[in-house]
């Protein structure tokens, strides 16, 4: 917790390496310091086939989930934060966006809670 789900075009993996992306979005998280470094999961999950508005174009998508417990605005500036940070990387890519989800901490678990 917190993890960041990187839906994208296969393409946008020419532009970049796929460790850069989950490099950026780790650090613009850890400075939102909303979160401990060490509990940000970031990865990329490239798509062969999609339809962007029934074209094929070029996107990427930026699935958070996050404890809950974050102010409205706290999540706003961390989508913006990120969403800025993708459009600097990718200037030629239409469709970048991005939405944050939270979950309950008393229907989370995990290895160390068990």
């Amino acid at each position: 917790m917190p993890h960041f789900v990187i839906h994208c075009s296969n393409d946008i993996l020419t532009l970049k390496v796929e460790h850069e992306i989950n490099s950026e979005i780790h650090h613009i998280a850890h400075h939102s310091q909303l979160f401990e470094q060490s509990d940000i999961k970031v990865r990329v999950m490239p798509f062969n086939t999609y339809s962007v508005g029934g074209e094929t174009a070029s996107f990427i998508h930026v699935f958070a989930n996050i404890m809950q417990g974050r102010t409205i605005e706290q999540r706003s500036h961390l989508s913006q934060a990120i969403v800025a940070k993708l459009v600097a990387m990718f200037p030629e890519v239409p469709h970048i966006a991005m939405n944050v989800d939270e979950f309950e901490k008393s229907t989370y678990c995990n290895k160390a809670l068990l």
